[in-house]
């Protein structure tokens, strides 16, 4: 069960981040398994299980990971990453492409702790987004409105330079943008070492679903064959 963070966790974390070496790391493993991943874990499956507990037809996988780069990515980085991550998703091949799969984050680093839910579509993908926007601009605009009402998240993501089109001054800061994501950010705070973080995160997710349910819809949209641009 998960009982809350740690100061310990931030201290790993700005340690890493500061020795990013296999030496340091072995000398502080037992600091990473403890505060950090071991908590993870913990975090995920209480939030997975009472997300799935009230939702029990929503299809996702728990995915946690581990503070190990992918040595084909260290582009002269270090070894470890210096923050983790956890998200729910639903059940796709690691391997495949993952622009089409929202997701359902928490992520703690040394600065603090977020949480949210993110689509980072193709090109394509958002082409589709879009086309689905000006066909049923309602549907969006109802969960919109929702979204406006609440303070928990914010609307984050980069516009297109140049924007491609207008629907109406509801849409239009949606329909214009590259990704999306909504975020919660904090401090390392009081929540952060305590186990009604999850109680936070379990219901921020579930204030998003109606959002995660309408960006995976979109995988049943005809694919765009009209050129990107």
């Amino acid at each position: 069960m998960f009982q809350g963070f740690s100061d310990e966790t931030i201290q790993f974390l700005w340690g890493i981040a500061l020795n990013n070496e296999r030496s340091w790391f072995n000398a502080h493993k037992e600091e990473y398994l403890t505060h950090l991943y071991q908590p993870m874990q913990e975090l995920g499956r209480t939030v997975y299980d009472r997300i799935l507990e009230r939702n029990p037809s929503l299809s996702v996988n728990l995915h946690v990971t581990r503070i190990y780069r992918d040595a084909r990515r260290l582009h002269g980085g270090g070894p470890y990453k210096d923050h983790l991550w956890l998200s729910l998703e639903r059940p796709h091949d690691r391997d495949e492409d993952w622009h089409d799969i929202p997701s359902l984050w928490f992520e703690v680093s040394r600065r603090g702790y977020g949480y949210g839910l993110g689509y980072w579509g193709t090109p394509a993908d958002m082409e589709a987004y879009r086309r689905r926007i000006r066909r049923e601009p309602e549907a969006l605009e109802a969960l919109i409105r929702d979204f406006e009402r609440q303070d928990t998240f914010v609307l984050e993501g980069q516009s297109y330079k140049r924007p491609k089109g207008s629907v109406s001054p509801l849409l239009d800061g949606w329909y214009n943008r590259k990704s999306l994501s909504f975020v919660r950010e904090c401090p390392p705070d009081e929540l952060f070492c305590s186990p009604e973080l999850a109680d936070a995160v379990a219901e921020g997710w579930e204030l998003l679903l109606p959002l995660y349910h309408y960006f995976d819809d979109l995988r049943m949209e005809p694919p765009v064959t009209d050129r990107i641009l």
